[in-house]
């Protein structure tokens, strides 16, 4: 077995084994860590491997919650089986939104989602088509039921939430290591040069937004579960700047360093809740540090070289 196969083996098993050793408020932030973990990963693909500056992703996981909570409080339909039309609603709600932005570039882009998640918030604090709850947002959502178990222990949701970790980690290297994810890689490092090459950049670009909004939708579900009740406020401009953050602090377009930046931003702070005045003024050194010192984040992708004559077959230049 490969060095590096055996260390994430080992991170894997501590993981999985910290319910036995934690009490059920730490096993709730580590739950939390993992909510931020799945979020995170969605935003990866659009700002790390296809490179689009998008900070209103907080938009695709409250579309996902709210269609959640409101199918599921209005027909008692399983939250389970609502993940899939979940990350549907906020993939097409994505699909609408980025076609006509998808040629924007750098600041321009970035501006435009955090418009796009504000119209969001609004539009549910004002109860668009009275189903939203307003203000208040929506309460009463129902637990996950798994082979006839009610999912309400902390516990029990670490492993709900940590396995749907795995599997995004499973889908999302495999997503990197194929076809796919190697012309996004190439439209990331030379957009110029990806068109010229016959690759449809407009196109790459718009599926990696819709990817990530589906699984964004999707753990929407499962906040909305956890939760049993979900407000506008949950879905602000500042998780959307948090989830940019992990994803630039980690590493942008390493799923190793995704995870680690969670566990930091996320986790870490709970252990100095009791210096609650400082934390945040440390917190903001340690990011300015960064940026000076190690502006590619803790950990970077390792350098890949591929072959990118068959990438545009069959493409058409953008």
């Amino acid at each position: 077995m490969k060095p590096i196969n055996f260390l994430y083996l080992a991170v894997a098993l501590v993981i999985a084994t910290c319910p036995l050793f934690l009490n059920a408020y730490w096993t709730d932030v580590i739950n939390n860590v993992g909510l931020y973990a799945i979020l995170a990963l969605s935003l990866n693909v659009i700002l790390g491997h296809a490179g689009l500056f998008h900070m209103g992703h907080a938009a695709f996981y409250a579309i996902g919650a709210y269609t959640t909570a409101i199918l599921n409080t209005t027909y008692a339909i399983p939250v389970l089986w609502l993940m899939p039309l979940a990350g549907l609603a906020a993939g097409v709600f994505a699909l609408i939104i980025a076609r006509p932005i998808i040629h924007l570039r750098g600041d321009y882009l970035l501006i435009v989602t955090i418009g796009i998640v504000e119209i969001v918030r609004i539009a549910l604090i004002n109860n668009v088509f009275g189903i939203t709850g307003g203000a208040n947002g929506i309460f009463g959502i129902s637990r996950p039921l798994i082979f006839g178990l009610k999912i309400t222990k902390p516990m029990q949701f670490f492993y709900l939430i940590w396995g749907f970790v795995a599997i995004t980690i499973f889908l999302l290297s495999r997503l990197e290591h194929s076809r796919f994810g190697r012309a996004l890689l190439f439209i990331k490092e030379d957009e110029i040069a990806a068109g010229g090459s016959g690759i449809n950049v407009a196109h790459y670009k718009l599926i990696a937004f819709v990817i990530g909004a589906v699984w964004a939708g999707m753990c929407g579900t499962i906040y909305a579960a956890k939760m049993t009740i979900i407000s506008p406020e949950s879905f602000s401009f500042a998780e959307s700047v948090m989830l940019f953050t992990i994803v630039i602090l980690g590493g942008s377009g390493s799923i190793p360093g995704v995870l680690l930046g969670a566990f930091l931003l996320v986790g870490l702070p709970e252990l100095f809740r009791g210096l609650a005045e400082y934390r945040m003024l440390v917190f903001g050194a340690a990011m300015v540090l960064m940026m000076i010192f190690r502006n590619q984040g803790l950990l970077p992708p390792r350098p890949k070289h591929y072959d990118v004559s068959s990438l545009g077959q069959g493409e058409k230049a953008s």
